[in-house]
């Protein structure tokens, strides 16, 4: 469901160097972002229980605590978070292995204001907006409401939970509510380092709408598009 009025993209920022944190935070809210920031991961999950998953997040590999990689493991349990990494390593073998499993870009440090925006907004353009508001509990309408952070549902007013794949395929459908996503982009999504055949993929959406639809035989919210994939039925862009 759409607010009435226009909201900026949110960008949750973890980086536990103060100096580098208000740079990125002044440079993207120039930029017309909404920004939130966290100085370690464990705060960053805090901030997403509280008010919602943001559009993007740049994290910070090193960072005391829960680092870089553990926080993007974490919120891969149950969405799929666009995340760009920022480093001051020189290693390549931690980058790559970042790049492979969880983000979409990096960043090293330090780095010049144009290009952080920059690629922000090609991350962004890339993965797309999301269709909902994204607050803690999304309601997409009177019948369904999305709890991504605790992979919660409420559908007619009984609470179930998702399973992590489930979460992540909800998650990528609704982020392209209106819109078809090709089979081969949710498995490449959900399972980036496997080959997978698409039959595993058909057993996780046909157990999502077990659980999302009143009556799973007849779906109103994951629907098939035969031969190409799946669109959740939402507002269009």
């Amino acid at each position: 469901m759409r607010d009435a009025e226009y909201r900026p993209q949110r960008i949750l920022v973890a980086e536990d160097n103060q100096y580098t944190l208000d740079v990125v935070k002044k440079t993207l809210t120039r930029a017309g972002f909404d920004v939130v920031t966290a100085e370690n991961g464990e705060e960053a999950l805090q901030l997403i229980e509280r008010y919602g998953m943001p559009h993007l997040a740049l994290i910070d590999i090193l960072m005391p605590g829960m680092d870089g990689i553990s926080f993007c493991r974490a919120i891969h349990e149950y969405t799929d978070l666009p995340i760009i990494m920022l480093t001051a390593l020189d290693d390549e073998d931690v980058i790559v292995d970042a790049i492979d499993r969880f983000a979409e870009d990096y960043i090293v440090k330090p780095f010049k204001p144009r290009e952080l925006v920059a690629r922000v907004n090609r991350v962004l353009r890339r993965i797309g907006d999301f269709g909902y508001t994204l607050d803690p509990v999304i309601a997409v309408d009177e019948g369904l409401q999305v709890e991504f952070a605790k992979r919660r549902i409420i559908v007619d007013g009984e609470e179930g939970t998702l399973t992590p794949t489930e979460s992540r395929i909800l998650f990528i459908l609704m982020r392209n509510a209106g819109r078809i996503v090709t089979s081969e982009f949710l498995m490449r999504r959900i399972w980036p380092l496997e080959e997978v055949h698409e039959n595993r993929l058909r057993v996780h959406v046909h157990n999502l709408r077990q659980k999302v639809e009143r009556d799973p035989a007849k779906p109103v919210y994951v629907l098939s598009e035969r031969g190409i994939g799946y669109r959740f039925a939402g507002p269009a862009r």
